[in-house]
């Protein structure tokens, strides 16, 4: 805390609420050891003038944050929850992608960000009172409408995105009229639009994939069909 004016043309006296007797400091500045009522009384030194001004000092530390994605891979809107602890008041705003800082109305440490785009994202937290910011990473499991294998560098391959950890599992590619046209990798770059080496048609194509949902490890896989174009 500190009043900003001289000592050299003022006077200090700092209190705490609970033993207002007890002067704690006398210079322009205090740093309160704990949270408390603290009063500070200043003098003019050169006409005895007093005036005096009260703050009220939190607990405040860097937040621990939590963010998970509640919704199950492939839904048409993906979900992340956000929940933050701390010390003190605990009153916390958050953002997503460095995207603007957003709170609930009134103030609670979980925020919900929805319509979440496939990929991965960074979860931030920060307490309002300014004590630091902390981060939490998720992924969200989904795949692109399309992608358009041009040789530019952007979208030039299709592949489930967040899949890359399930080495066991299984993406088949097919065309309109369901003939097999690739099996990829989970952890391969994707499809490049060809097969036998031959450019595919811009045109609707389906895939199938046999997969678990994220954090899972174990247990019967699921199954999701869906279809992506291919623009040229």
């Amino acid at each position: 805390m500190d009043t900003g004016l001289s000592s050299t043309l003022y006077g200090f006296e700092w209190t705490e609420a609970g033993d207002p007797s007890t002067v704690l400091s006398t210079g322009s500045f205090y740093e309160p050891p704990v949270e408390g009522t603290y009063t500070v009384m200043v003098t003019d030194l050169s006409n005895g003038c007093t005036s005096t001004d009260t703050a009220v000092v939190q607990l405040s530390s860097p937040p621990n944050v939590t963010a998970n994605v509640t919704t199950e891979a492939f839904a048409d809107n993906h979900i992340i929850e956000v929940t933050a602890t701390g010390d003190g008041a605990a009153v916390f705003e958050f953002s997503i992608d460095n995207g603007p800082w957003v709170s609930n109305e009134p103030n609670t440490n979980t925020y919900t960000f929805s319509n979440v785009p496939f990929g991965e994202h960074v979860i931030q937290a920060r307490d309002i009172n300014g004590c630091g910011v902390a981060s939490d990473m998720v992924l969200v499991m989904d795949y692109p409408l399309f992608f358009t294998p041009n040789n530019d560098g952007y979208n030039d391959t299709w592949q489930i995105f967040g899949i890359e950890n399930q080495l066991d599992a299984k993406i088949f590619i097919y065309d309109r009229y369901g003939k097999l046209l690739k099996q990829l990798s989970p952890t391969g770059p994707g499809w490049d639009g060809t097969y036998n080496g031959e450019l595919m048609p811009s045109s609707d194509y389906w895939f199938t994939i046999e997969y678990r949902e994220l954090g899972e490890s174990t247990g019967e896989q699921k199954q999701f069909k869906a279809h992506f174009s291919l623009k040229r």
